[in-house]
């Protein structure tokens, strides 16, 4: 490398410019380059602070792991910058193994060279070579085949031509170049390059080709070249029995698992990605009923799974595999095994690993402190049934208990969520709404004390209870009763107070409960998940309610769809989007957006007024059903209740944004609203004007989020009309927004406000986590003794419910 010095330098000193192709060479050349100096720097190490002082901006900056350490955790893989991605034979080949699965291996290299633009320096191992080969010499044959027949018929003869045994090593020898001109196609369209490298067992196991292949492989990615490494499977030999492992050093080279293994730990990789075309590795042979998917895998673990028949093509299986990702995580690679067919996935599969995410089966030696999610899930679904088990009078002591530790304890509560309130204000990480919605106090304490004995007094009965009774006839009696839904995911943040209100909830339903909190409140919400569970634990179903401690991300928990009945999002607008774009068929209950409009009319009381609107903005901002928009008739403007309206907020320091229409009133207007649809979550508020109650309700129609809309008026007949013609969950005349709330309906707590039109809307307390089976019962009729001449018939009787 010290040859590129002298032609840097006077650019580096800045006495002249160089041609920009040649300094991304060099850039190339020098971004990894750690065995020479220039004035005491590492040539790693001074390239990339100098251009970014030149250039005015920094390349993604890629962390390393601890020398020699494989990652840990599935979130520390977007810090890798060595990966091997190893494509198995059935991710390449077509499903009739004769040719190029050319969608699926598009979509891998678009991935991969992404992921080399960004920084990262990518291998392939890459299976393929006999089937594009097979296909070629069939095609061949098959034209030579039409040429003999063509002969021979003209002599009056036609012969049967069998296609003749295409032979492994001759269908690679055609096949290998057609697919390195494939590859360097599709990656010239990135513009990235590529080099060809075929290599077979014996290059391992001589000292000097190993580090010929080494040296090779190191120039090519100073370079910024993507190596595309295959077994020259033309000469190859067949591969020796009961040799897996030979030693620390060599793996045996049987397949391409183990090609791909000892490739990454040769050139010190941080990650090994294995497409195959199973998710990942099972406990259980894949397709069986017992099946289930391995998220994580440790070493010693493999004596705990049973393998199945290996793939369609190619000549490993998932036990080649396992032994081959087991052998790289010990050289210091980590290693996933996912999907790389699945069209679904296939097409963010590779960016999806990298990213963190929950993909396939990683490989790691640290086991977690505490159970997976999986089991955790799994603990909640057993603790649930038997919560509901329990009678009435047991699961009500549970929720007297937890609301006794709430005022018993109080001083530990407060103590640890200032520590939180500390953390946040050093950090400077939370905005004002979002630190109120973080800050307990002992009034708020009180007040959640309260709401779960109210949840306590509703719940009795709550859980079987006979909802419809049909006599279906003489013997055959049918009911609908109520049960729990089954496991339910709440994700909330900066609201510690959610925890033992939901907990409750979920109590008081018998269902089982997972719960992730923001790690902004760990403190508060660990503290009261500690009471959650001495509670339970006085009839022993603490199991019921699991606190989610791991790095899960909030993705990956909505993937878990066979696991989670319903998912409750608490938090902001763009945390419930999140969740309703993530989930992969699980119901999503709660509202997006808390837009809520308070409408004055014409014929509004001044008193009621300014006190509805004083308390739907002013009582608590940061609540989803605090006002944010007011919409006043147009016959108010330049009266005495606007004025005392306006001089209201403006002594409250609200800071008003002006509609389109008032703005057009004003001669000097407040600042005009970004947009109509805003929820400002602090004192803050739009004012627009409109000209009578059916074009408030078209308003609150087009910008609202049908959450909780309010009219202020004394004409009963325009009231009624606004409460029938406005299509939100909650509508209110002459009384504040705010009351839209479990604890205030009644309901004890809620889970969180719905706007869904489906199972549940408006304040969701403990019947909307209710649904309900049936229940016949007979003496042993059969359908057949309802139909053709027989004497028994339906009654369909309505019995009363008990």
């Amino acid at each position: 490398m010290r040859e590129d010095i002298p032609l840097i330098m006077p650019f580096l000193q800045g006495s002249c410019s160089v041609d920009p192709e040649l300094l991304a060479m060099l850039c190339r050349r020098l971004r990894t380059c750690t065995n020479y100096t220039h004035k005491g720097l590492a040539g790693g190490s001074w390239l990339g602070p100098w251009i970014r002082c030149r250039w005015g901006h920094a390349a993604p900056v890629l962390e390393s792991r601890a020398l020699g350490r494989p990652f840990g955790h599935r979130s520390e893989l977007k810090h890798g910058r060595r990966i091997v991605v190893k494509l198995g034979s059935a991710v390449v080949t077509r499903g009739d193994e004769c040719g190029l699965a050319l969608g699926r291996l598009a979509s891998i290299v678009e991935q991969v060279a992404v992921l080399q633009n960004q920084g990262r320096e990518m291998l392939i191992v890459t299976s393929g070579a006999v089937a594009f080969g097979k296909q070629r010499l069939r095609h061949e044959i098959l034209l030579s085949q039409s040429v003999r027949q063509a002969l021979h018929s003209g002599h009056g003869k036609l012969k049967d031509m069998s296609m003749p045994v295409l032979e492994a090593r001759a269908c690679a020898a055609a096949g290998q170049s057609g697919l390195m001109a494939l590859y360097e196609a599709m990656f010239t369209q990135y513009s990235t390059c590529t080099a060809q490298i075929l290599v077979t067992s014996l290059d391992f196991h001589d000292e000097q080709k190993r580090q010929n292949l080494n040296s090779t492989l190191h120039e090519l990615l100073l370079m910024n070249i993507v190596p595309i490494i295959n077994t020259n499977d033309a000469v190859v030999p067949p591969p020796v029995p009961n040799s897996d492992l030979q030693g620390v050093n060599v793996i045996s080279i049987k397949d391409n698992d183990s090609l791909a293994a000892q490739l990454a730990v040769e050139m010190k990789a941080d990650l090994l990605i294995t497409l195959s075309d199973v998710e990942g590795l099972y406990d259980n042979p894949p397709g069986t009923d017992d099946a289930k998917l391995i998220d994580i895998f440790y070493p010693g673990d493999q004596q705990s799974i049973t393998f199945g028949t290996k793939s369609r093509v190619g000549i490993g299986g998932m036990e080649a595999k396992v032994k081959a990702a087991l052998w790289a995580l010990q050289g210091g690679t980590s290693v996933v095994i996912a999907d790389g067919t699945n069209p679904k996935v296939t097409g963010h599969v590779i960016s999806d690993i990298v990213e963190g995410k929950k993909v396939g089966t990683f490989f790691s030696e640290v086991k977690p402190a505490g159970p997976t999610v999986e089991q955790q899930t799994e603990k909640a679904r057993a603790g649930g049934r038997a919560l509901a088990s329990l009678l009435p009078e047991q699961r009500v002591a549970i929720i007297h208990r937890l609301a006794d530790l709430l005022t018993e304890r109080k001083d530990e509560i407060l103590s640890a969520n200032k520590k939180d309130l500390d953390i946040a204000i050093a950090a400077d990480s939370l905005s004002q709404p979002l630190r109120m919605r973080l800050s307990l106090s002992p009034a708020k304490l009180d007040s959640l004390a309260t709401g779960l004995r109210q949840i306590a007094t509703v719940s009795r009965g709550s859980v079987g209870s006979v909802v419809r009774h049909t006599r279906v006839a003489s013997g055959l009696e049918l009911q609908e009763v109520t049960v729990p839904i089954g496991v339910l995911l709440v994700i909330f943040e900066s609201r510690p107070d959610c925890l033992p209100q939901v907990s409750a909830l979920a109590i008081a339903s018998g269902n089982g409960l997972l719960l992730k909190g923001g790690k902004e409140a760990s403190h508060s919400n660990r503290i009261l998940y500690q009471l959650s569970q001495e509670a339970l634990t006085c009839h022993g179903v603490q199991d019921a309610v699991q606190l989610v401690s791991t790095r899960e991300e909030v993705e990956d928990l909505c993937r878990l769809e066979k696991m989670i009945d319903l998912i409750i999002p608490r938090g902001s607008a763009q945390l419930v989007r999140d969740i309703q774009r993530a989930t992969r068929g699980i119901p999503v209950l709660g509202h997006s957006e808390g837009i809520c409009h308070i409408y004055v009319d014409v014929e509004a009381s001044i008193n009621k007024a300014v006190k509805i609107v004083r308390d739907s903005k002013c009582d608590y901002p940061a609540a989803c059903n605090a006002m944010e928009t007011l919409l006043v008739h147009r016959d108010l403007l330049r009266t005495p209740l606007f004025d005392q309206i306006i001089d209201m907020l403006r002594a409250e320091r609200v800071k008003i944004h002006a509609g389109p229409r008032f703005a057009s009133y004003l001669s000097f207007s407040p600042s005009e609203v970004k947009s109509l649809r805003m929820e400002y979550g602090d004192l803050e508020c739009c004012v627009e004007v409109v000209d009578s109650m059916q074009e408030a309700v078209e308003h609150i129609h087009k910008y609202g989020s049908s959450h909780t809309d309010v009219i202020v008026t004394e004409n009963e007949e325009t009231a009624e009309q606004f409460l029938r013609q406005v299509d939100s969950a909650c509508v209110f005349w002459n009384a504040s927004s705010r009351f839209a709330d479990g604890y205030r309906f009644g309901l004890g707590a809620e889970v969180g406000i719905s706007t869904a039109r489906i199972h549940a809307r408006g304040p969701v307390g403990l019947e909307g986590l209710l649904t309900t089976k049936w229940i016949l019962r007979g003496e042993g009729q059969a359908v057949a003794d309802f139909s053709g001449q027989s004497s028994l018939q339906y009654l369909h009787e309505s019995m009363p419910v008990t």
